[in-house]
């Protein structure tokens, strides 16, 4: 059946087709992120295989978390310019690509090249971006809602693969478990092409919570590049920008970059078997899930500056104190409840901030310069902890400094005043 036949049909059942992108969407933002999150799982088995220290696998990781977010405005032009279906089925091909070659590897430097360069572009070809993208063009009613839910899928991703990848690498060998992922972006790839579309009006229809067709955007003369680059240039104008790069560059240090990246071992420094481990990470997904559709949720409703002050604030204290859970199960548990209730819940009134402040068709590029501060505070951790684990024998200090900064960030985000269009925004 064509789409515009599944729509026709999904309408006469008073479902809008807005839903089914939605859902593909979740199922390929789902399956990348077990591409994200599997450096953190196979840091050990490559270690063990190949004798690489920390510092230099981390240096690869740091430039995949970095790459990811700087390709983010770029991307954002790119699904402007090229579709959103395109775009993600290129994303899928390169992710697949580099994981694909990477079973070969036998050199750091070909770690570097595919993991951090190969997997970096791929992943950020989309990202966040996409799912702001679905939100902002085809809802307009539950838009909060659909970007905690696609928000979610992160999680999800990281509470369905990262005790499998775990246990497929302990049992079989982390080639199997990379073998598993590359098959499953196939599966997300064919739903990209058969159910994907780009806008509403491709298939006649108003975007959910609005009774009218809006028309197709024109299509810009401009480059993709002039694109990013002239969104940042006004963006960077508005002290609003700056405090959102900011606090989620503090967001990007104190989540991808430390936890994901380097949770497994510091844990195995303490006595943790890697598999528990995973599940530690696992926990923060279930408890992710639930905080960022929550958020989403919440953030239709209230103040977006007060609950990312809450939701930084809550970070920070939980990184404070997991250095002092003495590593039981308890401690790791409490740890894993308060911090997963935000592991990624500040990234709807994120994007609803961004979304008031720019609006709707300048949004999506704003909001990707912002998520490029986050893989840049994501690959500043990537790297730093896992140079203090080489140097100072600890991973300890990068978690104090992490906690410390979230604080910051919750103070930070109080300066701004009540939302307002993009062009009475603040000067800085």
């Amino acid at each position: 059946m064509s789409t515009p036949r599944i729509a026709a049909a999904l309408a006469r059942r008073q479902v809008h087709y807005g839903w089914v992108v939605a859902a593909v969407t979740f199922l390929t933002m789902l399956i990348s992120a077990g591409a994200v999150g599997a450096p953190g799982v196979l840091l050990l088995p490559l270690q063990a295989e190949f004798g690489w220290e920390t510092a230099d696998i981390s240096l690869a990781m740091a430039i995949r978390l970095l790459l990811f977010g700087l390709m983010g405005p770029f991307a954002a032009a790119l699904i402007n310019r090229f579709g959103v279906r395109r775009m993600t089925l290129t994303s899928l091909s390169l992710v697949a690509g580099g994981l694909a070659l990477s079973m070969a590897m036998t050199q750091l430097w070909q770690l570097i090249l595919l993991w951090g360069v190969v997997v970096g572009i791929g992943t950020g070809l989309t990202a966040l971006v996409l799912g702001a993208t679905v939100a902002t063009r085809w809802f307009t009613h539950r838009r909060g809602l659909v970007i905690g839910l696609l928000t979610a899928s992160s999680a999800t991703g990281q509470l369905i693969f990262m005790p499998l990848l775990a246990y497929i690498a302990e049992e079989t060998g982390w080639r199997t478990a990379l073998m598993l992922l590359c098959g499953l972006m196939v599966v997300a790839a064919l739903a990209v092409l058969a159910l994907m579309r780009d806008r509403p009006s491709d298939l006649g229809l108003p975007a959910y919570g609005e009774t009218e067709v809006a028309p197709p955007a024109a299509a810009s003369g401009r480059s993709v590049a002039f694109a990013a680059i002239d969104a940042l240039r006004d963006a960077a104008r508005t002290r609003v920008f700056w405090v959102l790069f900011g606090t989620f560059f503090i967001c990007g240090a104190s989540t991808n970059g430390l936890i994901q990246v380097h949770l497994i071992p510091l844990c195995a420094d303490f006595g943790v078997p890697a598999v528990r481990a995973a599940g530690l990470l696992a926990l923060i997904g279930v408890f992710d899930f639930i905080g960022t559709v929550g958020s989403g949720w919440l953030s239709d409703r209230y103040d977006n500056r007060w609950l990312l002050f809450w939701y930084y604030g809550l970070r920070g204290i939980s990184l404070l104190f997991l250095p002092f859970s003495d590593f039981t199960l308890y401690g790791l548990s409490l740890f894993a409840v308060f911090y997963g209730l935000d592991w990624i819940a500040t990234v709807p009134p994120t994007i609803k901030l961004t979304a008031d402040r720019f609006g709707r068709e300048r949004a999506p590029l704003v909001f990707g310069w912002i998520f490029a501060g986050h893989q840049m505070g994501a690959a500043a951790a990537a790297f730093g902890a896992g140079l203090s684990r080489t140097m100072l024998d600890s991973y300890l200090p990068a978690f104090f400094v992490a906690g410390a900064l979230c604080l910051v960030a919750a103070v930070a985000i109080r300066t701004l005043g009540q939302g307002r269009p993009a062009a009475e925004a603040e000067k800085g």
